[in-house]
């Protein structure tokens, strides 16, 4: 569900003419529906209201002030992979006992700074990180709260770049090792071994991925605690996908449903979920317009002025994206690449899609833009980075202004020696 609908033939986002806001904040601009952030959020929170559970929102897909805030105003949690998302998180006043810290490459400056915020625990994925986990906490006198990040190796059947269960990956501790890596953590006297966590991937569609990694998940555990282990914490990562194209992914409701049966069986234990797409895929849009239409020989291009650094994920993932005008017209279908003004031929938004056809000047939606869309977007070819809109209701708000120029060199010194060549 979204609040992106049209209306007489225009376009909305909640109450607000989409094509208001591209034309006082201009374009490229991604915009929000907080509405629909709401409703997402709630949803996915209800479907696991059977378990003791904390839904922690995966900051990566959107690390927005705004959006973390609407979230944490909702009970939300955050997941974290780095010092700045830490940053962001405490920030938007999330309650640090709220924040689990992920990654596979904190640094001892990442450690100690969440370590001092009070963060509720790390989800640890090597012998390595244990090792130094333990020294910094030392340091400083605390004791480290650790959930070991045990990889499953089950095939997530997704993208083979946001597939991270398998023994081949780079995340986490091959669930064969594990039983040898807790003893290791729990001889260590800074650490505090409380919990087991698991993340198979990213965009995941199907409901038989994630049983097949939590049947396993929950033999290490019943294993675990006959060995003395207090395993308070069950941290079941997030990945479940949205539509995009012609997916149908299992609903929150359905996915719970596969999952607490099992989650029972294991009794005293506090659930954690990291969803992130889930909850502000459908919830965004990126709003671009048609700068040129350029016919060639063999197709027709439509060149927009969002490009490969404001939405990666079609060149990066090939990824599809549904376009569709701002203003419904009745013009008939051609075939089209959707690019961009970036100087790579990798910079597009869509490639031989069927869409009405646009005029140069008009606008189109990007829809199911809300994750990994400026979290993921750069300053490549020098460009500033869009802006950023919430709506609510039937007004709307700048969350973050377009960068300027200015931005660009922000923080960038020419030593005095180049100036004295000239």
């Amino acid at each position: 569900m979204h609040l992106f609908t049209y209306k007489q033939n225009e376009l909305y986002a909640e109450d607000v003419p989409v094509r208001q806001i591209a034309e006082k904040v201009g374009t490229p601009v991604y915009i929000y529906s907080y509405n629909t952030l709401c409703r997402h959020f709630e949803v996915f929170d209800k479907a696991f209201a059977g378990v003791e559970h904390l839904v922690c929102f995966a900051m990566k897909a959107n690390s927005n002030q705004a959006v973390l805030k609407t979230l944490a105003n909702m009970g939300a949690g955050m997941d974290i992979v780095s010092g700045g998302e830490l940053y962001r998180a405490l920030a938007a006043g999330v309650e640090p006992n709220k924040i689990v810290y992920a990654g596979v490459g904190k640094t001892s400056a990442e450690m100690q700074y969440a370590l001092s915020s009070g963060v509720l625990l790390f989800n640890v994925e090597s012998a390595a990180e244990l090792k130094l986990l333990n020294q910094v906490a030392g340091k400083l006198s605390k004791k480290a709260h650790v959930a070991l990040r045990v990889n499953p190796d089950v095939d997530p059947q997704t993208h083979p770049y946001i597939s991270t269960g398998l023994e081949k990956n780079k995340f986490g501790i091959n669930i064969y090792q594990a039983i040898e890596e807790y003893k290791t953590a729990a001889a260590l006297e800074n650490i505090q071994v409380v919990g087991v966590h698991c993340h198979i991937g990213s965009q995941i569609t199907e409901i038989a991925p994630f049983v097949d990694s939590l049947k396993k998940i929950i033999i290490l555990i019943k294993e675990l605690r006959k060995m003395g282990f207090s395993i308070k914490y069950l941290n079941l990562g997030g990945g479940l996908g949205i539509t995009y194209d012609t997916e149908t992914p299992p609903s929150p409701a359905q996915f719970a449903g596969a999952l607490i049966p099992l989650i029972k069986d294991l009794g005293n234990c506090k659930i954690i979920l990291e969803p992130g797409r889930v909850i502000v895929g459908n919830a965004g849009i990126l709003v671009t317009r048609i700068t040129y239409a350029k016919p060639t020989t063999s197709k027709k291009f439509l060149i927009v002025d969002a490009g490969m650094n404001d939405l990666a994920r079609p060149s990066l993932y090939n990824a599809h994206h549904k376009i569709i005008p701002i203003q419904q017209n009745k013009r008939a279908e051609i075939e089209v690449d959707v690019v961009g003004p970036i100087c790579e031929t990798g910079d597009f938004l869509a490639q031989k899609r069927l869409l009405p056809e646009f005029l140069q000047g008009e606008l189109m939606a990007v829809l199911s833009a809300g994750s990994y869309g400026f979290s993921m977007s750069s300053n490549y070819n020098s460009r500033p980075r869009a802006a950023e809109v919430l709506v609510f209701g039937d007004k709307y708000y700048i969350i973050k202004q377009r960068e300027s120029y200015k931005d660009l060199i922000k923080g960038e010194e020419i030593p005095l020696f180049l100036g004295e060549m000239s």
